[in-house]
């Protein structure tokens, strides 16, 4: 779309959404990553929700070809807290513009280990991730060559 050529979207692609959602009961997660290049590859509408009702700001909302929802950009003035200004999505909805970097549901109920992996990356930098990427993929290798797994 046209639009979002515009040098105006020149930030929305440096964005990252990064969804963490999980389920108490059975301690389970999906960690995804917002795919903004299907996103702008996608959208052919965008639509004007005019505040009312419970929207107390406008939003502008993205669909896709078949009338899929994609995301929102809220437009709160100054008295607008931050879930109502900037780019939004709704997970749920705009599910298969999203990537499972978990490949979908993991357990976490007793996996301290994870549970800290997790926290320690989403805090380190981009040179702190490509470190532990390296670190990761070594050992992943070294496992697969000690138990007889190919590649």
């Amino acid at each position: 779309m046209a639009v979002l050529e515009d040098p105006a979207f020149t930030e929305f692609r440096n964005i990252n959404v990064l969804p963490l959602i999980y389920d108490e009961s059975p301690q389970s997660c999906n960690i995804l990553v917002f795919d903004y290049q299907r996103a702008q590859d996608q959208t052919v509408r965008i639509v004007k929700e005019a505040a009312g009702g419970r929207r107390k700001h406008p939003a502008h909302r993205f669909y896709d070809a078949s009338g899929g929802y994609i995301c929102e950009v809220r437009y709160g003035d100054a008295t607008a807290n931050a879930l109502q200004r900037g780019l939004r999505t709704h997970t749920k909805n705009a599910l298969k513009y999203f990537d499972s970097i978990t490949e979908g549901w993991i357990d976490y109920s007793h996996n301290l280990v994870l549970v800290k992996l997790f926290s320690q990356a989403l805090v380190s930098s981009e040179v702190g991730h490509a470190a532990a990427l390296e670190i990761v993929q070594r050992d992943i290798a070294r496992m697969k060559t000690h138990s007889g797994l190919s590649e």
